[in-house]
């Protein structure tokens, strides 16, 4: 691994909200929270993801809320409130990551919420850290580029193992050995990212002999590909679709049942947000603006930086290429959902099923909370989709904590996913895992 670190003595000013505080960020999914708390450490920050949820985080979150709301406030809710019950708690040195926005969904009303229960708590003096999809979460007071730059390449770097997991792991010979290559890789991971390196070049290339590494670790497991697995694409509204305490782990148990996933990466839904960006801007007759030149730079160098760390994985993601661009996906869900007449995580979903069925998967899960707008307007326009191609079978899973039997719905799904699968159009092409040898 090629690290060139210096000596991490970068420290927020004591004018910044976040000073002598521990910041706790949501474990939205396991690789990217973690990532991103490696990140604000790199600034000087003191951070940690919330610890795993239970059985109290359901309790708390159920206690501050009525049940109408969105699924992952419970659970967000719930995980925070645990931290206000730990021995030595001290709110005035306690900061919660709560990213926020504004649109169709009740996701932007979570941070001020949040703020009233810890008011309602006797913790006011809590501070809530809330970047904004707005500004694509660039937002971050005078560490900005640091934590813009730093969290993009964390997300792509950490979408890149779980990738590199769901591939490997319906296919091992040795049970686990694909979950302890992806908690090595994140592990090491975390320690390129909490470095302050002297340039963006230099932390470049260690990411990318960190993740040279990873790559090495998964190419050497021990598979056996069986062609005859249904491959499910999974979309959804991003906390639900990949937490998985609040979706019972739903993509196991698809495994266990015989299926591989293809998961929405994270960074899509960024890409989704910086499109989204420019087309207010359009709207607002601020496309020449100052911020709009600073969105289309941003948007450049995350590009650059994407290109650069996925191009080492070209070969273990044939077969798995996401679309070029987000216009892809938004073409996709035009006939169903415009992009200028939608908003919000049902046209990336709706556009990604098209793009699954399209690509040869043989199924399509929407994972969504109970009640979740987004998971309802895409419901309705499903079995237009699967109408239009081929009958492809697409099934929405809603998620608010109650018991079903999980398992019975996966196989009856996974019945119709291998039916269409012998009569599907649309042909998937091999991954390069197909072709490794087995000892």
């Amino acid at each position: 691994m090629h690290e060139h670190p210096v000596e991490n003595s970068r420290t927020i000013p004591r004018s910044h909200p976040l000073y002598g505080k521990k910041i706790y960020v949501p474990r939205m999914v396991e690789g990217t929270a973690r990532a991103l708390a490696a990140v604000l450490r790199s600034l000087g920050v003191d951070a940690e993801v919330t610890p795993h949820s239970n059985a109290r985080t359901l309790d708390l979150g159920g206690k501050f809320s009525s049940g109408d709301e969105c699924y992952p406030l419970k659970v967000t809710l719930g995980d925070f409130l645990q931290i206000t019950e730990q021995p030595g708690f001290d709110p005035k040195k306690t900061a919660f990551f709560m990213v926020t926005g504004h649109g169709p969904c009740r996701f932007g009303q979570y941070a001020p919420y949040l703020r009233s229960v810890l008011t309602q708590t006797g913790y006011p003096e809590v501070t809530i850290c809330q970047p904004s999809t707005e500004k694509g979460y660039s937002d971050f007071g005078e560490s900005s580029t640091l934590f813009t730059r730093g969290v993009w390449r964390a997300i792509v770097a950490a979408d890149i193992l779980l990738k590199l997991l769901l591939k490997s792991r319906p296919y091992e010979i040795t049970e686990g050995s694909a979950d302890a290559a992806f908690e090595e890789s994140l592990q090491a991971l975390c320690k390129v990212l909490e470095v302050t390196y002297a340039s963006f070049d230099k932390q470049m290339a260690a990411l990318c002999g960190c993740l040279l590494h990873a790559r090495e670790s998964f190419r050497k497991l021990p598979v056996q590909f069986d062609a005859g697995k249904p491959l499910i694409g999974v979309v959804g509204e991003i906390f639900c679709r990949l937490n998985e305490f609040s979706n019972n782990e739903l993509v196991r148990r698809l495994e266990v049942a015989g299926a591989e996933v293809w998961m929405n990466d994270f960074s899509e839904w960024i890409w989704y947000t910086n499109a989204d960006q420019r087309r207010r801007l359009q709207i607002f007759g601020r496309r020449f603006s100052m911020e709009a030149a600073e969105a289309h730079v941003r948007n450049f160098i995350q590009r650059k930086d994407e290109h650069i760390l996925l191009a080492m994985f070209r070969e273990d993601f044939r077969g798995y290429e996401e679309p070029h661009e987000i216009q892809v996906v938004l073409d996709g869900a035009e006939p169903y959902l415009p992009a200028l007449g939608a908003n919000g995580e049902m046209v990336v979903n709706v556009g990604k099923a098209v793009y699954f069925a399209r690509k040869g998967l043989d199924g399509v899960i929407d994972i969504s909370p109970f009640t979740c707008m987004n998971g309802i307007v895409g419901e309705a326009v499903y079995p237009r989709i699967s109408r239009d191609h081929a009958g492809i079978p697409i099934r929405n899973f809603y998620f608010d904590g109650t018991n079903s039997d999980l398992d019975r719905d996966i196989g009856i799904f996974l019945e119709l996913a291998r039916s269409y699968q012998r009569q599907k159009p649309w042909r998937r092409e091999l991954p390069a895992i197909a072709k490794a040898a087995t000892p």
